[in-house]
């Protein structure tokens, strides 16, 4: 049997709550970790959200880890409220679904990215492009 890329992402949805910006800004606001983890050529493209930690892909699990030797001040234990952003909302999915498997149960992804928070009107700040 094949898997696809949107069965992948299905499974990292099933059952988790995806807050869209104006809920994923007040959890922000009230002490949530907003993940941004775009490559920076996206963030000069697309702009950034003001106070996200920018964390890119390719480094999440290592800095997210409560228990890792790589991980930041901010990873201070398994409850953490996270809440991935990419561009559209596809790859922070799957980055979530990773995070959860490390143990962080509260790990969700911003429904709509990037482009939903702009679009909602949110702060947002200019790229470098």
């Amino acid at each position: 049997m094949v898997t696809t890329i949107d069965d992948l992402v299905e499974r990292a949805r099933d059952g988790i709550h995806r807050p869209r910006a104006e809920e994923a800004y007040r959890a922000q606001r009230d002490g949530a970790l907003l993940v941004d983890i775009r490559p920076a050529a996206q963030r000069a493209a697309e702009g950034e959200i003001p106070d996200a930690l920018i964390i890119e892909r390719n480094v999440l699990e290592w800095r997210l880890d409560p228990t890792g030797s790589h991980r930041i001040p901010e990873a201070t234990g398994y409850d953490l409220a996270v809440i991935v952003l990419c561009s559209e909302g596809y790859a922070s999915s799957l980055a979530a679904a990773s995070l959860r498997e490390l143990g962080l149960h509260r790990a969700t992804d911003l429904d709509g990215g990037f482009v939903g928070w702009a679009a909602a009107g949110l702060p947002t700040t200019p790229g470098s492009r």
